[in-house]
């Protein structure tokens, strides 16, 4: 097991986006005009928000990734390059701009979120091919559904190849996965909505969960964790039957990213070399702390913030 000093490589290949946040006392209707608490822009992409998450929570991080010629490109990398995460593989498109997200955010701290692709939509395999050092170097390779699925596919099977801990978070789920990718994924981990869309099965409880979880361990996933919020994380491991993590209870102001910051939680612990289940409660730990504060990035804590919780 690595000592507390150690730390391990995480390369995150993915999205960054400006998020445009808005709080509203409930999400609005088809038609509807409500009218909002507040405004506020900050720094997001699944991407970007899990290399800020594995590099608060003791990973050396690199981002792989495409933004905008735009202020919202160079405050993107800017805010990356002062949380200690190397941009060298963040490539800047002439010709898109930044990706954003739009996010409303009610008072029950649920949210919906439109994705604006932009220059998350030129992440190709050629851009994998320019940066296969950045896989290289890392222990852990994770990646999302935010950049072009040919781009996705090219960076699970590099890093299969290059012999790296793979970890897949299928966010946005639209369908199925393909077959051939499961094999190239040591970690498939989906939210609730996620499981059902990928397995078409319900997933509303641990129970459900754990049925959804078996049903892509026998399409060939070799571990599958399923987040479901307050309800904790499901998590079918090998051939161990799926069992059951209870989240820490906590009251939550906004879970943004909060399955963000589980999965960087748990590519630095696995990083780092620790054993799966210490890193799922580790993560948990995260999760719960952020889901206490606004904001996407800003919300993520450090793992100094884990280790006193």
């Amino acid at each position: 097991m690595a000592t507390n000093e150690a730390r391990g490589h995480v390369t995150v290949v993915g999205s960054l986006n400006m998020d445009l946040v808005a709080r509203a006392p409930r999400l609005p209707q088809p038609g509807e005009t409500l009218a909002g608490h507040a405004f506020a822009q900050v720094a997001g992409g699944k991407g970007g928000n899990q290399a800020v998450a594995a590099a608060r929570l003791g990973a050396q991080v690199t981002m792989l990734g495409c933004v905008g010629a735009d202020p919202n490109g160079g405050q993107l990398r800017a805010g990356l390059e002062a949380e200690g995460i190397d941009c060298t593989a963040v490539e800047i498109s002439a010709t898109a701009p930044t990706g954003v997200a739009l996010i409303i955010v009610d008072d029950g701290s649920q949210n919906a979120i439109v994705i604006i692709a932009g220059s998350n939509g030129q992440v190709t395999p050629d851009t994998l091919a320019r940066h296969e050092a950045a896989l290289a170097a890392a222990q852990v390779v994770v990646c999302q559904l935010e950049t072009p699925p040919a781009a996705v596919h090219a960076a699970l099977a590099a890093a299969r190849r290059l012999g790296k801990t793979v970890i897949l978070n299928p966010a946005p789920a639209v369908g199925p996965l393909p077959a051939d990718w499961l094999p190239l994924i040591d970690y498939l981990i989906p939210n609730e909505l996620e499981a059902a869309t990928l397995t078409g099965l319900p997933v509303t409880s641990p129970e459900q969960a754990a049925a959804a979880a078996e049903t892509l361990r026998r399409a060939g996933a070799r571990n599958v964790i399923v987040t479901i919020g307050a309800q904790g994380v499901v998590a079918a491991l090998g051939d161990i039957a799926p069992q059951h993590f209870e989240a820490p209870r906590v009251k939550a102001v906004d879970t943004t990213a909060a399955g963000d910051t589980f999965i960087g939680g748990l590519a630095a612990q696995l990083a780092r070399g620790e054993q799966i289940a210490d890193a799922i409660r580790f993560a948990q730990r995260a999760a719960s702390i952020s889901v206490t504060r606004e904001g996407a990035q800003p919300s993520i804590p450090t793992r100094a913030e884990v280790g006193n919780a």
